[in-house]
């Protein structure tokens, strides 16, 4: 069962639709992916080859993780082993829009290059 609070989720699939524009989206699509505790914000791209399949590839660029006995929400960045860290530059917060916001000024370039 998910603790995750349903306005938040809301709010970063939001967030995320109004990453790319839609003449683009057959190319590239920001989305999140959704578990128990945490969301996962990827960047999805189509095949670049025909014989790679279908299947769309993810790539996991941040993490959200939620503390549901605090109220809290924390931002990780990746690392090139797909390994997520705690990003120290934002404090923990209740507002998620806080970190949807350092995601968009991504200041270090460590989330979006």
């Amino acid at each position: 069962m998910s603790v995750l609070p349903e306005t938040d989720v809301a709010r970063v699939q939001r967030w995320c639709r109004g990453r790319v524009p839609e003449r683009v989206r057959d190319e590239v699509r920001v989305e999140v992916d959704v578990a128990d505790r945490h969301l996962t914000i990827v960047e999805c791209r189509p095949p670049w080859r025909a014989d790679m399949g279908a299947e769309w590839t993810r790539f996991p660029i941040a993490r959200l993780r939620y503390v549901k006995t605090t109220g809290v929400w924390s931002l990780f960045w990746r690392d090139r082993n797909l390994r997520f860290h705690a990003y120290d530059l934002v404090a923990p917060t209740a507002s998620i829009e806080e970190l949807l916001a350092e995601l968009d000024r991504d200041p270090t370039a460590i989330f979006w290059g």
